[in-house]
């Protein structure tokens, strides 16, 4: 779907929203080169990082940090935590006009976060990244994990017939009036990163995708569950398969 043009302008400030927990080796890193990225693109921006139950010092990191970084503020998930509600958390307290979506982990290129907002102020409603097409790609990532992600994500492709081959990554950018009409958010886990995507496509929002660059995590233990991911994941993909089947349009975007 191409952009609209209405809404081609007037995007003043980037909202970043960085789920985490128990990240202290590497949270301060991430939020200060993707300050310094943002900085050096001259993006007013601002840095959520929504700290989901850590038992290590992030929490206190990030505090600190805010201190000569006024860009960065640190939000508390309370119980019951989860993925899914600690970005749902800090996507309700965003103050820019589009927002992020980005791993505490320095997984994700900051450099990717500026192609977002160049692509959402092209009037993108929703920009996706893709580390499986011509000019993405991937670093030490296991490759029973690998294997898996691709299986999971050629489901989601033949399901809904859709072209994006990496919806289940979390690391994508939207603008404020897709986060509002995606709600309420169903997914209490990493589930959140198939059901935004989803349904920003089927209720109609303009999307595009660009290649992205992912490298594995060098510190912390990752915070996904295979094993207790997939009833999950199949259920926020069969809820929204019947939406966009049976619904008869009552989300759709200008029709509900």
């Amino acid at each position: 779907m191409n952009p609209t043009t209405a809404e081609n302008s007037g995007l003043k400030l980037l909202s970043v929203v960085i789920p985490a927990r128990d990240e202290e080796g590497c949270i301060a890193s991430t939020v200060e080169h993707l300050h310094l990225e943002l900085g050096l693109h001259n993006i007013a921006h601002e840095i959520l990082v929504v700290d989901d139950g850590s038992t290590d010092q992030t929490a206190a990191i990030i505090m600190k940090l805010s201190e000569r970084m006024p860009e960065a503020r640190l939000i508390r998930n309370g119980p019951p935590h989860g993925f899914g509600r600690a970005v749902a958390c800090g996507l309700q307290q965003i103050g820019g006009d589009a927002a992020v979506i980005m791993m505490a982990d320095e997984s994700d290129d900051c450099r990717d976060v500026v192609r977002y907002w160049e692509k959402l102020n092209d009037g993108w409603d929703a920009v996706f990244g893709s580390r499986f097409m011509k000019g993405g790609g991937v670093i030490d990532y296991p490759w029973f994990k690998l294997r898996l992600n691709r299986i999971a994500n050629l489901f989601i492709r033949l399901l809904f017939g859709v072209s994006l081959n990496d919806t289940t990554n979390a690391f994508k950018a939207y603008r404020r009036t897709v986060i509002e009409g995606c709600k309420p958010m169903l997914s209490a886990h990493f589930n959140l990163t198939v059901e935004m995507p989803l349904k920003a496509i089927i209720r109609g929002y303009s999307w595009t995708v660009i290649p992205i660059t992912w490298r594995n995590r060098r510190t912390g233990v990752a915070k996904l569950k295979i094993q207790e991911m997939g009833s999950r994941y199949l259920f926020i993909c069969l809820y929204l398969w019947l939406e966009k089947h049976l619904s008869r349009g009552d989300y759709k975007r200008g029709e509900a």
